[in-house]
């Protein structure tokens, strides 16, 4: 009979054949060891993700793991960072069973290799509550260039990746199915916003990019209008965005079109994880040419003024937007 305890057997089942860097130690130990790069400050992120918060609890656990692990390495791209690894706790429900733990730490390996960020170790629980993942992601950027989101200057102009409102409008999918259709969004259209929702895209291919031209980044999970406020609020800063100018997909251009009202959730919906920055205007034409040619568009969105003052979005009439809750909070 074995001596290993059921935790034992789980983490060696499923998550030790991921842990694959040698500062792991086959997950058997009670720490990891990780070797920082020489000339290199650490920079360290942790974000939980929980059931009927973050994610529904349906999704497939493959999803769930990618997501767990990509809305850290997001942070640590918007800091101009490339990732060294990562610690993952779970919190299990009595119903996680053996089918959901293999396609979560399948998808979990995969991204972990794909990202260049092995699993370094952990901790697994049961749990009366719902079930939370909390990684821990590390990261390593050269001495003192970690990009902070407090140093923004006026006359630095404001850039964003991506698109923005994509994962809102999937969450709103994934509520109410039938809005596809009063939307005017196809198949395709409806497949792109819920999977903008269920795997969001870390920027990491820009993350050196990021440090060499910007002056601020941080990237968007609260929502743009609430995170541009925060960014510059951090910098003392003021400054306007032009939400004519926000990159939108497709498909949330069309639902926009239909309904007007989708402005809201798209700007302060959250879960974009695309990269808000700031970068000095003689510098913007290098680095969007940079950033193109890694496969990343980058949109120039509004500028920076002299503060202190506020965030804001603006409109067409260039008067500023108000919303009923200017960012995603928990609390």
């Amino acid at each position: 009979m074995s001596n290993q305890s059921a935790e034992d057997r789980l983490i060696a089942r499923y998550f030790a054949p991921i842990a694959k860097d040698p500062g792991a130690l086959g997950l058997v130990d009670d720490a990891a060891v990780l070797v920082p790069p020489a000339d290199c400050d650490l920079v360290l992120k942790t974000d939980p993700i929980v059931a009927s918060v973050h994610f529904f609890p349906d999704d497939p656990p493959a999803a769930i793991a990618r997501k767990a692990l990509r809305v850290n390495l997001s942070d640590l791209a918007a800091k101009g960072a490339r990732p060294l690894g990562f610690l993952l706790s779970l919190a299990l429900p009595a119903e996680i069973g053996d089918a959901w733990l293999s396609a979560f730490a399948q998808g979990l390996g995969a991204d972990a290799e794909h990202f260049a960020c092995p699993l370094l170790g952990g901790d697994t629980d049961r749990t009366p509550g719902l079930l939370t993942v909390t990684i821990a992601a590390l990261g390593a950027v050269p001495r003192g260039t970690m990009v902070k989101r407090s140093s923004a200057q006026p006359g630095d102009r404001v850039v964003v990746t991506g698109t923005v409102g994509d994962s809102a409008l999937g969450v709103r999918l994934r509520k109410q199915p039938e809005l596809a259709a009063s939307w005017g969004v196809d198949a395709a259209g409806r497949a792109h916003l819920v999977d903008r929702y269920l795997v969001p895209q870390p920027r990491l291919a820009i993350a050196e990019i990021i440090r060499r031209f910007a002056s601020a980044a941080m990237d968007i999970s609260d929502g743009l209008a609430g995170d541009f406020a925060k960014l510059c609020r951090a910098s003392g800063v003021g400054g306007d965005v032009d939400v004519t100018r926000v990159p939108l997909s497709g498909a949330a251009r069309a639902a926009l079109d239909r309904d007007p009202s989708a402005i809201e959730p798209i700007l302060t919906g959250g879960d974009d994880y695309e990269i808000l920055a700031t970068v000095p205007a003689a510098q913007l034409g290098a680095f969007r040419a940079e950033t193109a040619a890694r496969g990343v568009i980058v949109s120039e969105i509004g500028a920076i003024a002299a503060g202190p003052g506020e965030g804001r979005l603006v409109g067409r009439d260039g008067q500023p937007l108000k919303f009923a809750r200017p960012s995603f909070s928990h609390f």
